[in-house]
């Protein structure tokens, strides 16, 4: 009895804290969770000097909205020289499809009208000679000399009269097509070379919050290092566990509310992914009944309008809809 009489204050008092507890236990259909952000690491795959950084850390950016910028200068000279050599390629095909230029052919033309004068004071003189011949006035030699002379000056003639014509007609098409290859080399280059000026700076690609800025303005920025840290509304999510004996009843879509402290109301979410593997219980729940309870994750994402409210490693509570 004495014994008992000792004890029962002990029991009295477990007893209590028993039902103390059973007391402030959440609802079943409540569960401990975090906020989690998938954040967009922007960076160049230039390197540079960091010359300018038009936003800073925790402000709210726009889509497209500029967000820095290296400096560009290596990068600025080469666009325009490749957008020289592209000209001057194209250039060079143009003056192939079209022929020689008019002042050119104008040359060859007066050379046509000086031969064909000459011609025709060749053929005078040949059949001047041919009479002189038969009068016995000249030797055979001198007659043979003029119908030389006459046959040479219609030949350069007609070697004009094909070169007036060959003066209009387009290069020759395998010169076309080798120098269409290098209008289309030369436009490649410059492709590349305005893609590497562009990736020079950088602007956002989605609307969100500046989470983090890693470097300031004059700073040496490797290329691939992330110069600034986004999160989009959209890749908020929270992020919980629930026992093997609930997942079976959860699937996506399904209705949960949010609550947060600090958070004016409930934030609606919908439930986005469900995990088919079993883990052990992270140290983010402190029930010591599921401590040693495997558990599986699952991912809530709210409306885009909502996720402002929530910040990254916030703790909250999920309750089913």
């Amino acid at each position: 009895m004495k014994y008992f009489a000792r004890q029962s204050p002990l029991v009295f008092i477990l007893a209590l804290c028993i039902v103390c507890a059973s007391c402030s236990r959440e609802p079943t259909n409540s569960w401990q969770g975090y906020v989690e952000g998938e954040f967009l690491y922007l960076a160049s795959s230039q390197a540079g000097q960091l010359t300018e950084l038009s936003v800073s850390r925790g402000q709210t950016v726009a889509n497209d909205t500029p967000l820095f910028a290296l400096e560009a200068r290596n990068e600025t000279e080469a666009v325009a020289q490749a957008n020289q050599q592209l000209q001057a390629a194209r250039a060079q095909l143009a003056d192939l499809a079209t022929g020689k230029r008019p002042p050119e052919v104008d040359v060859t033309r007066a050379q046509l009208v000086q031969a064909e004068a000459d011609a025709a004071r060749a053929a005078t003189q040949y059949r001047r000679d041919e009479q002189q011949l038969r009068a016995g006035g000249i030797a055979q030699s001198q007659l043979d000399e003029s119908r030389a002379n006459a046959l040479s000056s219609a030949a350069r003639v007609r070697e004009l009269q094909s070169q007036v014509v060959v003066a209009h007609l387009p290069g020759r098409s395998e010169q076309i097509r080798a120098q269409q290859a290098q209008v289309d080399a030369a436009l490649a280059q410059l492709g590349q070379a305005q893609w590497k000026l562009d990736q020079k700076s950088m602007r956002a690609p989605h609307g969100g919050l500046v989470f983090d800025t890693m470097y300031r303005s004059g700073e040496w920025v490797p290329a691939g290092s992330p110069v600034i840290r986004l999160l989009p509304p959209e890749n908020v999510k929270v992020r919980f566990f629930v026992p093997e004996a609930v997942v079976g009843s959860l699937a996506p879509g399904r209705r949960v509310t949010i609550r947060c402290d600090g958070c004016a109301a409930d934030v609606p979410a919908v439930l986005s992914f469900i995990s088919n593997q079993a883990e052990y219980t992270p140290p983010v729940i402190f029930s010591n009944e599921s401590r040693s309870k495997l558990v599986f994750m699952v991912e809530a994402k709210p409306q885009t309008a909502d996720a402002p409210k929530l910040r990254p490693g916030q703790p909250v509570t999920v309750t089913l809809q």
